[in-house]
This record gives C-alpha cells, structure tokens and sequence, in this order.
C-alpha cells in the first residue's frame, strides 16, 4: 500500500512497559489510529485509505487494553472473538500465538478489521472507551495480525486430517458460503461451492469498494480456498444453469447462502427516469473496473450525483462518485446524524473527501429534461417518537421543500431477498422472503438443506454471515457424520 512505507518511518519507539508486556496503558498512551492519507490525495484513486500498524505502534496500542474481568468488546461482537486475548498476546510480542488465537474464531480476521463497523461492535463497547480514554484500536490491530501473518507465511493451505467421501454443495461464494466452505473442508469433506459471478467473494469482491477493502486480500483468501482442495463453480446459476434439485441428488448436503440483492425500490414520481439506478450495479460496475474489466455502464465523471440513504451502501456510493470526479456528491438522509445507521467513521471519512450532508431530508419527486434525471425534490423532515427499531419516526416540514441538482440518482435504501421461489418452489420463506430456517441448526424444511448468511438473517454485516457460516457448517458437520456412520454400518453388515 502507499502508505505502508510511510507508517513504517514513523519512528515509534515501544514504550518500556510495552516491551514487558504490561496492560492497563490506556492512562499513559493516548489511543492511536494508523496514519489516514489526506482526504485531497485520496480522492483521486481507490487504494485504501488506512494505514498498517508496524510491529512496535501494534504492541503500544494493544497494551492499552485494561483485560476487563467481562469483555464487553468480545461479548458485543458477532463471532465471540477473543479479542483480549489476542491483544495481550499482541503487547507481549507473541504476534504468530496472537494472530492463532485471533483467526481460530473467524475465518477473515484481515476482512473484519478491515470493514467491520467496529464503533458500533467492538470498540464501541471497549470499558476504556465509557471512562473517556478512547478505545482500543481493536479493529487495527485485528488487521495487523493477519497481515503480518501473511507476510510471515504463518497462513497455510487447508489440510484435513482425513479424506471424507460425502460431498457438500454452497450455493453464494460470498463470506457465509466461503466460511461454511473452509470448515467443512477443514473437517474432510468434499466440497463444491457455486456462484453466479466469474470471481469468489461476493459483496467482498464486487459489493464493496477498494478504498476499504482492496481485491488482493480478498483473492488470497479464496485462493488459499482453492489450495485447500474447495473447488469452485464460477458463472454459474442455480435454478437456471443447474436444478435446485440436480444439485441436492449430485450432493449429500446444501447450503443456501446468497445474500440478498434485490434493491429496495424508490417510492416517488420519475423514479424510473433515466439516470436512476440501484447502489449495487454501481458499485459492482466500479469494482469490475478496477480490477481490469470492461464495463459499459456509467460513472458519476463530470456528474452532480444525489445518492438517496444513510448506510453503509450509501457511504461506499458517495465515496465512490467522488474518486469517479463527480461534479458535486450530496447524501440525501430522512433522519439525522443521530439516527443515521451507517458508521460513523466511514460518515466522517465521507464529509472529509467533500461529500454534502443533508440530514432530515427525504425524496418527494424526481425531475427530469427529456426523460434524464435533472434533480431531485426533497422534504425537509421533523423527528418524532421512537418506533420499534429504536430510531424516532420522521414526517414532512410543509413548506420545507428544496431540490438538488442531480444527474445521477443512485438508490441506496437496503436489499431484500430475490425470490426464493426461482430456486425451488419446496422452500419455506418467511414473510419477508428470506429462508425460513431453525434458529439453532440452519436447517430449511428440506433435509440435508441449510441456509445462513443475509438469505437467512436478512441484509446485515459480514461479520455475522462469517458467523453464521461457521454455526450452519457445524450441523452440516453432524448431519454429514451420521450419513457417514450409516453407511460405514451397512458396509460392515
């Protein structure tokens, strides 16, 4: 990365109690991120925007840590990671124990440090954080690990203890299907994993943009998959290139882990004007890009762009159109900063690199010259009460109408689930098209069948398709031994 040499000449000295490996810092050494790149030189490519940690500021910033009697960092995130562990093991120099411990709860621990809303997980749930002392940089020092324990060749192929006979097919290789894939084979069995992309990752491939993820990290991943004797079905579309049901007789178990696609539609007049378009085509059309594919479609060059949402999605758009040369970027918001569900770090990240915030603000029509998009109508919005979601409810000012000049309107108001029904009609959904499953096994109403990851849970973060990845493969683990032990059985009479 540009910035790695940079870090690396920052003349950091390890404190004395560092290098004994003393906690309960957080007193004497102020946290510390890794070095940003200025938000003027960053607008200009997608390289990411954070910094590495060298060996020694990675030891100071882990001694910070106070090692509560009750983590509340591990116990606010997804995965149960032991992260005061691994911090303590980090400030007393045993960096391969650390990064051992650190990936022995999460199949990408370089991904999550890398994208993980840790202000809203970890960190911000850090003791230290609640005293006023600033909080652990636990998601830094999480990418620090891995990485350096690429760098040191620390990472090998998978290498199952045995070969097993039973074959396991994961339909989605984004990270739900890529961490069931790696502990299933981790345990012998064959298996094969199926995608409708020409690459494996999925949204970390094509959802989310290289300025927070670069591709490499997530291409050594899957390699290392390929290594390990997964194969992967590239370009490839289940129910229409293969049968749900071909699939179920060719393997004696399944996971359903697709994600969810399908953009939440924009409810107002000339929402279909051209010029309108989904967050995901963008993003997926700008990935392509960078990593040398021709693409056809249009960026927000030259563009006064209106991105319509307060998510993560909306971040990665708005931060997006800017690197594109965007004419002007604003985020148009319906609640405030407060109630906003994106990161905060990544909000901020975006006001830096010159992204207009307007809050309290919501569509009301968009308008057009010759069926383009020309700007956008907007109310300004009140907050009210609290709805069930915890955020407060939001209705128009009247008379707080204003627009926004706009070429380019991207959507990104969250995903829902394609449907399910195109995969196999004997699927159980739920009310809100997602994959009925058992709480506690993944298990659909069809046997040997399981589903995880947003298909399941419904649009949320990576961290916990990783999770539950990782919790359906553990059943799957089980369902796969007992055919095993049947079949042993019968051979033996």
């Amino acid at each position: 990365m540009a910035t790695h040499e940079a870090n690396k000449n920052q003349g950091v000295k390890m404190p004395k109690s560092t290098e004994t490996g003393k906690m309960l810092q957080f007193v004497e050494t102020d946290r510390e991120m890794p070095l940003k790149r200025d938000s003027g030189a960053r607008r200009d490519d997608f390289m990411e925007i954070y910094g590495d940690f060298i060996d020694a500021k990675a030891k100071e910033q882990a001694s910070r840590c106070s090692q509560c009697g009750v983590p509340f960092c591990q116990n606010h995130c997804p995965l149960e990671n032991n992260i005061p562990d691994w911090l303590k093991l980090t400030a007393e120099g045993r960096l391969e124990d650390a990064y051992r411990v650190s990936s022995a709860t999460n199949n990408m621990p370089e991904i999550c440090g890398r994208i993980c809303p840790q202000d809203r997980l970890c960190e911000g749930s850090c003791v230290i954080e609640q005293s006023g002392h600033g909080t652990v940089t636990i998601g830094a020092v999480e990418r620090f690990l891995t990485d350096n324990a690429w760098e040191e060749g620390w990472i090998e192929p998978i290498k199952p203890l045995r070969e097993r006979t039973q074959s396991v097919g994961i339909i989605g290789a984004g990270p739900a299907g890529l961490a069931a894939a790696e502990a299933l084979r981790c345990q012998g069995w064959q298996v094969t994993v199926y995608d409708r992309h020409d690459r494996a990752g999925g949204l970390l491939i094509y959802g989310i943009p290289n300025f927070k993820l670069e591709k490499e990290i997530v291409e050594r991943r899957t390699k290392r998959l390929e290594d390990g004797g997964i194969t992967f079905v590239m370009n490839t579309n289940i129910g229409t290139d293969i049968s749900f049901e071909k699939l179920r007789e060719k393997h004696q178990a399944l996971l359903i882990a697709t994600g969810v696609y399908k953009a939440r539609d924009l409810e107002c007049p000339g929402s279909g004007a051209e010029g309108v378009t989904p967050a995901l085509p963008f993003l997926i059309e700008s990935n392509k890009r960078g990593l040398g594919d021709t693409v056809n479609g249009e960026t927000a060059e030259g563009k006064n762009v209106v991105v319509i949402g307060g998510g993560d999605t909306a971040m990665d758009c708005v931060r997006t159109a800017v690197r594109q040369g965007a004419k002007s970027v604003t985020c148009l918001y319906r609640r405030d900063h407060a109630n906003m569900p994106g990161s905060r770090r990544e909000t901020a990240n975006a006001q830096e690199e010159g992204v207009t915030f307007e809050w309290l603000a919501a569509p009301k029509s968009i308008h057009d010259i010759s069926g383009r998009a020309s700007s956008v109508r907007a109310d300004r919005m009140r907050l009210g009460k609290k709805e069930a979601s915890g955020r407060q409810s939001v209705s128009p000012i009247d008379g707080g109408e204003f627009d926004v000049k706009a070429d380019l309107v991207i959507k990104a108001l969250g995903f829902l689930p394609e449907n399910m029904k195109d995969l196999s009609n004997d699927l159980t959904t739920t009310r809100w098209g997602t994959v009925k499953v058992n709480p506690i096994t993944f298990e659909t109403n069809l046997e040997g069948v399981y589903a995880a990851g947003d298909i399941a849970r419904g649009a949320s973060l990576v961290v916990w398709a990783i999770r539950e990845g990782r919790d359906a493969a553990e059943h799957m683990h089980g369902y796969l031994r007992a055919i095993e032990k049947s079949e042993q059985k019968v051979a033996a009479e």
